[in-house]
């Protein structure tokens, strides 16, 4: 039976869904949760939660990750970057997901859950065409071969009440009057944060779950300027969607890689749009755990909706804190 857990990226928009989800089956006081994090701050609303250990650790340190995997029954690995350079690509998709595999079999770990992403090339990770895809393809062409029963997740963009997506695209339409829009055209499946973190919870039980792949979309395509109009438009600020050329695309994004504060796209995202972001149907999907996985329509505006006026100015405070 599955009674400890280690949720390395706990802190995160993804795993404090996951951490809930996991305190529920929990039913409050069986087993173990434990979160390492070097940025407390993020971790002040996961406190009081019953069964959460929040240690001081990092999971890139060998020895740390092996004191943290001592006595675990399973590990979700949810740690993951969207900018960086070659090497902490590296680091974060490739060497900690190579540890991870090496040492939770040391350890007897039970199950081992790892969130991939949609577009990766397992079978050729050097012909990804941005460095976040290729390392993430490197990453789990690895744990396929350490860790053959680990269950892989490959979410499509994820949304809900705290994603980056949708609230930073509302948040820029309240303030400026059109939006010039590089990857326009780029496909995405939103998936929904619950339904992904139930998945990963499931996976810690379900019989089914040990080596399976799973695309986790939503039921809908859109293209990314789709989204920016239901962002507008669900906020209540709606803005035209001004689609830039591929160059002056990547114009923007280098001056958005050398801007203060946090990224807001770089050339490598737009590297990554490259490739579809939505289901190939050569793997199953959210079902397989038969989950019926929720539409961007029927969640996103409840969230979008909320926080008119000075309130939008929020985001900028949580980016800025996060940078």
């Amino acid at each position: 039976m599955i009674r400890n857990v280690l949720v390395l990226g706990g802190t995160g928009f993804v795993g404090r869904s996951v951490i809930e989800k996991l305190v529920q089956r929990n039913g409050g006081g069986n087993g173990r949760i434990t979160v390492p994090s070097r940025r407390p701050q993020r971790a002040a609303a996961l406190r009081s939660l019953p069964t959460v250990e929040l240690v001081d650790a990092s999971v890139h340190d060998e020895p740390s990750l092996g004191r943290l995997l001592k006595g675990q029954d399973a590990v979700i690995n949810l740690v993951a970057i969207l900018h960086g350079s070659v090497a902490e690509f590296k680091t974060v998709h490739v060497d900690l997901v190579e540890r991870l595999a090496r040492m939770a079999r040391t350890f007897d770990v039970q199950r081992l859950v790892h969130v991939s992403a949609l577009g990766v090339n397992t079978a050729e990770p050097a012909r990804a065409p941005s460095n976040y895809l290729r390392s993430k393809s490197e990453g789990e062409a690895l744990l396929r071969r350490l860790a053959p029963s680990a269950t892989v997740l490959r979410p499509s963009v994820i949304f809900g009440a705290e994603d980056r997506l949708l609230n930073l695209f509302a948040g820029l339409q309240a303030m400026a009057p059109v939006m010039p829009l590089a990857g326009a055209q780029a496909m995405f499946q939103p998936v929904w944060v619950e339904d992904v973190a139930t998945a990963i919870v499931r996976s810690l039980d379900d019989e089914r779950a040990p080596g399976l792949t799973l695309e986790c979309t939503g039921p809908d395509r859109y293209s990314l300027a789709d989204l920016v109009r239901c962002a507008g438009r669900w906020s209540g600020h709606a803005r035209p969607v001004l689609p830039l050329p591929a160059a002056i695309g990547r114009l923007q994004a280098w001056v958005f890689e050398h801007a203060p504060g946090p990224t807001l796209m770089s050339r490598d995202n737009l590297d990554s749009l490259r490739v579809p972001n939505v289901a190939t149907g050569e793997l199953p999907g959210l079902q397989a755990l038969d989950i019926e996985p929720a539409s961007l329509e029927a969640v996103a505006p409840t969230y979008l909706s909320r926080g008119q006026g000075i309130e939008r100015l929020n985001l900028w405070r949580s980016l800025r804190q996060r940078g």
